[in-house]
């Protein structure tokens, strides 16, 4: 069934003949500060505020370093995607590249993998949303106030694409006045120029002054690796949104030139303050987390609850894209028959309800699992979604070596966004992301998780190949 059927027959441009309609039956319903505030806000996740301290504590000022390869490699990774979302926007975005690219097997599998990543996530945020709202009201157990997160959030994707653009909007522009306010506020520390400030120690000296600016060797650099780059998962997810935007390839062509400014300030930037305003192994890093411990350094008061509010926000805004990409990603798989069917119709504001629905029900029983079965079930969905991303990273930069060729044929024109150095560049990217895959085999924290990551991964190909191969065989029966 075409994605135009579908929207007639679920009332689209019938009951609202004036909307905008995106190539895919979804509507447009994004404008462009939606999408630009999403291009933004999608580099800065949770993990940057609360997984930090724990980078620095293991690779001291060169985290630096860490962060900087992992940006790279996002960068990248997002150039790739921007070539080809550019050139042809698509819900599906690489699993829909993928498909054409190298197989039906492959968007099989890697559309699958990525929604599953995004279900688990939404148990992961949602629970640490409740935490931090039951430590404000008590009175609510942390289980209710997941449930609560979860329905809300829920409810605003199902109302419509824009009502997800507009709570995006905001949520992304807080973490992004966030992190901006705070770069700003500790270099005027850091230069002894900001009013009230009681930190005279603060200033360069802190990159050298405790071991050296490799106080744990070079070999942290790469452990450092390891515990960044999760902080960076969500990037791609303006290339899903693109489609449902009005201007796809402006869009996609905006946040791919944008994202390395985008790094640059967010994570290089506020990291960088951090490590100006306190050494590296100040015990407070870690007992309170580096961005606390930052400002409890200049003086500013309510440091810790200011955070609170902020790392609540970066989890609201994970938990609104975490459904609403999970559900793109089934819509687009159900467009293709790697879904049931019922994914791939909208209602007649163009939203997926089915799809949406259905990758809530599993979010859900994922929450259940985290608070019934935390240290087996959870523990295992938790592990075995670990990896999958590095994983989606990887198939991107096979796919685009393919899909160069594949949309110069079709129509040069619209290629607009180009990789750089193509093809050295996308195979030292591959190269660089199957070393930190190696690399976490060896890595005694991360060794379960690459494990379980790549046997689910291999399941799902095996299962994606065998299904193609059905399919060629009825065709040609």
């Amino acid at each position: 069934m075409s994605s135009t059927t579908t929207l007639q027959k679920a009332g689209g441009p019938a009951g609202d003949p004036g909307a905008p309609q995106s190539s895919d039956g979804l509507k447009a319903g994004l404008k462009n500060r939606h999408l630009s505030m999403i291009a933004i806000g999608g580099v800065i996740g949770a993990g940057l505020f609360v997984g930090s301290s724990g980078g620095i504590a293991k690779a001291g000022p060169a985290i630096l370093i860490s962060y900087a390869l992992v940006g790279a490699m996002v960068v990248f990774v997002m150039r790739m995607l921007g070539e080809m979302a550019a050139a042809s926007p698509n819900s599906g975005s690489f699993s829909a590249y993928a498909d054409r690219a190298l197989g039906r097997w492959a968007g099989f599998s890697i559309g699958w993998l990525y929604w599953f990543f995004w279900v688990v996530v939404l148990a992961v945020e949602a629970t640490a949303g409740a935490v931090i709202l039951e430590g404000w009201i008590p009175a609510v157990p942390q289980w209710a106030w997941a449930l609560i997160v979860m329905v809300v959030l829920t409810a605003t994707n199902l109302a419509s694409v824009s009502s997800y653009g507009e709570f995006e909007f905001w949520f992304a522009g807080i973490k992004v006045v966030a992190i901006g306010g705070f770069v700003v506020v500790g270099l005027l520390a850091v230069f002894g120029v900001l009013p009230g400030s009681d930190n005279p120690g603060a200033g360069f000296a802190h990159l050298t002054d405790a071991g050296g600016f490799l106080p744990n060797g070079a070999g942290a650099i790469l452990t450092g690796v390891l515990m960044v780059v999760f902080s960076f998962m969500g990037s791609e997810i303006v290339t899903l949104a693109a489609g449902e935007s009005e201007d796809p390839r402006r869009a996609v062509t905006k946040a791919t030139n944008s994202v390395i400014w985008r790094i640059g300030v967010f994570y290089l930037g506020s990291i960088f303050v951090v490590l100006t305003l306190l050494p590296w192994n100040d015990k407070s890093i870690v007992e309170k987390g580096s961005y606390v411990a930052a400002l409890d350094s200049i003086g500013i008061p309510h440091a810790g609850t200011i955070m609170e509010v902020i790392v609540l926000t970066a989890v609201l805004s994970c938990l609104n894209s975490g459904l609403y990409t999970a559900s793109r990603m089934a819509f687009s798989l159900g467009e293709r028959g790697d879904a049931p069917k019922s994914f791939a119709k909208v209602n007649a504001k163009g939203v997926p309800t089915a799809a949406i629905l259905g990758s809530v029900v599993f979010g859900f029983l994922a929450v259940y699992f985290n608070y019934a079965f935390k240290d087996t079930v959870f523990d295992f969905l938790l592990n075995a979604s670990g990896a999958i991303a590095l994983f989606v990273w990887l198939a991107i930069c096979f796919t685009q070596l393919k899909m160069r060729g594949i949309l110069l044929r079709e129509d040069p024109e619209k290629v607009t966004v180009r990789m750089w150095l193509f093809p050295w560049l996308t195979w030292a990217t591959a190269a660089m992301i199957m070393f930190v895959i190696g690399y976490m085999f060896f890595d005694d924290g991360n060794r379960k998780v690459v494990i379980l990551s790549t046997a689910v991964a291999a399941v799902v190909a095996l299962v994606g190949v065998v299904l193609q191969k059905t399919r060629k065989a009825s065709v040609e029966a």
